[in-house]
Formats: structure tokens, C-alpha cells, sequence
């Protein structure tokens, strides 16, 4: 069922302004999770039918970190991006009126969250946090909230030190989530942390999340890998998109996005990272405790 465009732009805590000028393209930034050409591809559908949507010439970026969308965003060379909530904070805390979160994936379950979820190899004999000192432990990117911030907060506040060689051993930045779950699976790092949904079947990479999409690729046998933590639930990143657009532009990308499940679900599927129920409003207010937690790592 379609929805109402007011309904859903009244969901941003930001009100966008209102241009007469026209748009000549529109820019989509990836966060790194899995290869570039595989993002691309999971993505194409997503950018042909904005595409159509908006007439203009539509453009997939995948930079190889995560602050490459958060600069293109803030800069004005990418117009919309599906975010981590660490990255979005990132966004409002160093310009808090250049995008405005606008939808978030809803899990099967009708929730909105997802988990940071720590594991290692079956045959490395470690089961949980107390058998990694001195092991090595691989993290995503400094701007990811399931791949750093939250379990860098949550792990040292459960007694464990996260300083280089002090509890655990080496603690590497891997690139991404995938690159963390190759990471593991190939034995280059004792333990990593990645995300995922936690619902559904652990041998399935659960629902959704980069679990699910690495075993949909064929990177990992969830059989031969254990999890050793989670995380308490984080709120599922948004949707954002620039203020400065116009704001019909915000309008068509939000609506065509909210219904993508209803319209196109093996599309959908790609965006969402897996199985989910659908794509629905969210506002600013929900990130705020996330927002707290960089404030309070310094970053």
C-alpha cells in the first residue's frame, strides 16, 4: 500500500528546504560490509529504479571505508546512504543539518533492532571473551557501531581491556565486516565481531545482517564457526538522505525505498542484507543514545 509522502517526511526531526532548481543526478554511497563489485550488484536494481523514479542519471559509490560516505554526505557529492547508527552520529555531531534519517529496516519480528555479535573458529577452542587473552581480535572500520563502537564500549565495560596488548593481543581494524568474517574463517585473526539480526537459524547466518549475506556468498559455514558474545540490542542504522535536495526529491527516494519490499522483494532482499519485514519511518530521536556513545569515546 502506498504512503503518504507528508507521513513520511514529517518522520525527519530536520525539515528539509524547499529548492526550485532542478537535480542533474543523484548519488548513492555504500558502506564497505562486502566487496565492492558485490555491493554494486546487490545494489543495481536499487539504482535503476531510483533512476527511473527521479529521470536523472543515478550513481552507486562504494569507498573503501566507511568515511568515505560519511565525507561524501557532509560534503554534498553523495545525496543518500543506508548508514550504521555510529556513522550517522558521526554525520550530526560534526554538521547536525546535513541529512536526516528517514526510514530503517523493520525485522520479521516487527523490531528495529540487530545485534554486534563476537565469534571465532569451532576448532580454535575459544567459547567466549575469557578465552581470548592474548589472542588477536579483529574489528570492521573506527565508524561502524556493530564493528567498533559498541563493543568497544559494552567489552570494556564488561572488565575487559580494549588497549592493544593489555588483555587481548593484537586488535586489528579489518575494513569491513566481511573482510572480518574472511578475517576469522582463514584463521588470520583469533576472533572478530560483525552484525546480525539473531533471529532465524545461527547455520543460516541468522535472518539478516553480514552473517547471512556471507554465507549467501559462500565465504563462511556458520557450522565451523561460535559465537563468543553479543552485544545488547542496537537500534537498526537509517536511511538518510541530504537536507539540501529538493524536497520532492526526498519525497520520491523515501516513498519508492518504503515500499521496495511490497514492489520488489528480491531487490529489497539485497538492500536489507538478507530477510526482513519491510522499510519504515524512523527519526533522529532514536539514534540519540548512540549519538551519546560517541560523544562519549571522543570520536
Amino acid at each position: 500500500m502506498k504512503r503518504l509522502l507528508a507521513a513520511l517526511l514529517a518522520t525527519s526531526t530536520l525539515a528539509a528546504p524547499s529548492f526550485a532548481q532542478e537535480i542533474t543526478g543523484f548519488n548513492i554511497g555504500i558502506l564497505g560490509g562486502e566487496n565492492a563489485q558485490d555491493r554494486m550488484t546487490n545494489q543495481e536494481c536499487y539504482r535503476a529504479a531510483i533512476e527511473e523514479e527521479l529521470g536523472v542519471p543515478v550513481k552507486l559509490f562504494t569507498p573503501a571505508d566507511y568515511d568515505g560516505v560519511i565525507q561524501g554526505l557532509l560534503g554534498g557529492t553523495l545525496d543518500m546512504a543506508w548508514l550504521g547508527a555510529s556513522a550517522y552520529a558521526k554525520i550530526y555531531l560534526t554538521d547536525a543539518e546535513a541529512v536526516s534519517p528517514v526510514l530503517v529496516k523493520q525485522n520479521l519480528d516487527g523490531t528495529i533492532g540487530y545485534y554486534s555479535i563476537g565469534f571465532a573458529r569451532k576448532d580454535s577452542g575459544i567459547t567466549s571473551l575469557d578465552d581470548m587473552k592474548g589472542r588477536s581480535f579483529g574489528f570492521g572500520d573506527p565508524n561502524s557501531t556493530s564493528g567498533y563502537l559498541i563493543p568497544n564500549v559494552e567489552i570494556s565495560q564488561a572488565g575487559y581491556s580494549m588497549t592493544p596488548n593489555d588483555y587481548f593481543g593484537d586488535i586489528r581494524f579489518t575494513g569491513g565486516h566481511e573482510q572480518t568474517i574472511v578475517a576469522v574463517a582463514n584463521g588470520d585473526v583469533d576472533a572478530g565481531v560483525t552484525y546480525a539480526d539473531a533471529q532465524g537459524n545461527w547455520e543460516d547466518g541468522y535472518n539478516s545482517g553480514a552473517l547471512r549475506k556471507a554465507v549467501d556468498a559462500g565465504l563462511v559455514d556458520m557450522n565451523e564457526i561460535v559465537e563468543i558474545w553479543k552485544s545488547k540490542e542496537i537500534v537498526e542504522g537509517p536511511m538518510v538522505v541530504r537536507n539540501a535536495l529538493p524536497e520532492d526529491v526526498r519525497a520520491k527516494v523515501t516513498e519508492l525505498t518504503a515500499n521496495l519490499w511490497e514492489n520488489d522483494p528480491t531487490c529489497a532482499y539485497g538492500v536489507g542484507n538478507g530477510e526482513a519485514k519491510d522499510f519504515i519511518p524512523v527519526t533522529h530521536d532514536q539514534y540519540q543514545s548512540i549519538i551519546d556513545a560517541r560523544k562519549l569515546s571522543g570520536s
